[in-house]
């Protein structure tokens, strides 16, 4: 198969080129390329990596009712993703032990569309169940400095935290840490959504960082720290980088499009943790994607149904952002982000950070993972376009650019496949 006469993004540049794909693999980038078979014209289309979406909540087994593998997978296809790794938390059982991974394996192999990796817990009592995870597949661990939300999936005590980081570092694996210190997520005054921001200070999430970079750092573990919704929280990220700590972090689209007045405005369909935060901190997310310094953007796809989103209680309403069709569509029109930063911090970079060989570029060797997209299209999200087992999202009304042609995983695999990370020496 021959892609015709696209412009090809990458994170080097955005050039004229055909692709030629043999098998599931890239075999030739370059102008006027030869070949037998089939062809798919290219011309006035964009044609990106295909995303990876290194941060989602499927929630299958257990709560399909919230999300399932085959709408969630498939949202993430008609927003050109061709990878995700799912969290191990809101599907019941968590994946904390082989047994339950075995059991969200089987459905994933059922039913996903695009290619798909596991990501592992770190809880009080597991740590000797990590060795077995790692082995049988996960891509790495997750865990909690506070309270998770889902009473299955405890929060991580310091002692457990310390020990988790030796073991996942002599494993020469990773841990993705959920930070919010404990100690400073205030009590409530009401039960507003302005009372629910005031009971998640920014330095709740600055402390958490810092703390956690210091104990990896002594422990010798790549960490790596998920929706970070402060410009000094990736701040803190970067200088530690600097000093030479193996650390790295993600925002998300809700952190670079909203503020705290959203919240409010959007009501319980907006709640997340963190929550939003200042127009200042959204501008400076902005400015350090630009410049490199924050070096991707995943959706933290967690979903819901409708009836958990409403009620007069801010905080007993779902805390989870439904968002993951439509994250790239989003940055197009949101950020002025170049093309090929597009390319780079919802795929190159995840796929280098979490050892995805073979995925995230565009070059002979590489998976044939590919977005077709016509950038000329603009549009809104609108609730009757979502694929999500329940259609809705804080994004609905929000400007959007580019309009799926196609996306290919593995140049057209019937069904998406289990990734697993590289090894590491």
């Amino acid at each position: 198969m021959i892609i015709r006469g696209g412009t090809v993004v990458t994170s080097r540049g955005v050039e004229k080129a055909d692709v030629a794909i043999a098998g599931d693999q890239i075999a030739a980038v370059g102008l006027n390329l030869t070949d037998d078979g089939e062809e798919i014209e290219a011309s006035g289309l964009h044609v990106f990596p295909g995303g990876i979406d290194s941060h989602v909540h499927f929630n299958e087994p257990g709560r399909t009712e919230w999300e399932d593998i085959a709408h969630g997978s498939a949202a993430l296809a008609a927003g050109g993703y061709t990878s995700f790794i799912d969290m191990p938390l809101n599907n019941l059982p968590v994946t904390t032990d082989v047994a339950a991974f075995d059991l969200k394996l089987e459905a994933m192999k059922r039913s996903s569309k695009v290619d798909f990796g596991l990501w592992g817990g770190l809880v009080p009592g597991n740590l000797d169940r990590l060795e077995p995870l790692l082995r049988r597949g996960v891509m790495g661990f997750k865990a909690f400095m506070c309270p998770s939300g889902i009473d299955e999936f405890p929060a991580c005590d310091t002692a457990t935290l310390r020990e988790g980081m030796a073991r996942i570092a002599e494993l020469g694996s990773i841990l993705l840490v959920h930070a919010e210190d404990p100690s400073r997520l205030g009590t409530p005054a009401g039960t507003s959504a302005r009372d629910f921001i005031w009971s998640r200070p920014a330095d709740a999430e600055l402390e958490a960082i810092s703390l956690a970079i210091d104990m990896a750092g002594a422990a010798g573990c790549r960490l790596h720290i998920v929706h970070v919704s402060t410009a000094s929280g990736a701040e803190i990220i970067s200088e530690a980088q600097q000093r030479g700590i193996d650390v790295s972090g993600e925002t998300c689209p809700h952190y670079l499009l909203y503020v705290e007045d959203d919240m409010e405005r959007l009501g319980g369909i907006a709640k997340c943790a963190p929550p939003f935060r200042t127009a200042l901190d959204r501008e400076r997310l902005r400015r350090m994607l630009r410049d490199g310094r924050l070096p991707m953007v995943v959706s933290d796809h967690s979903p819901s149904t409708l009836a958990l989103k409403q009620g007069d209680d801010f905080f007993k309403v779902w805390g989870g952002i439904s968002g993951c069709q439509t994250t790239r569509r989003l940055l197009l029109a949101n950020t002025d982000l170049e093309l090929e930063g597009i390319a780079a911090v919802t795929a190159t970079n995840v796929a280098a950070r979490f050892g995805l060989t073979g995925k995230g570029d565009i070059a002979p060797g590489f998976d044939a993972d590919l977005w077709l997209v016509d950038l000329s299209h603009d549009a809104v999200v609108r609730r009757e376009d979502l694929l999500y087992r329940n259609p809705f999202s804080p994004h609905e009304g929000q400007k959007i650019r580019g309009r799926t042609v196609t996306t290919l995983v593995r140049g057209g695999a019937a069904i998406g496949k289990l990734i697993r990370p590289a090894a590491r020496s």
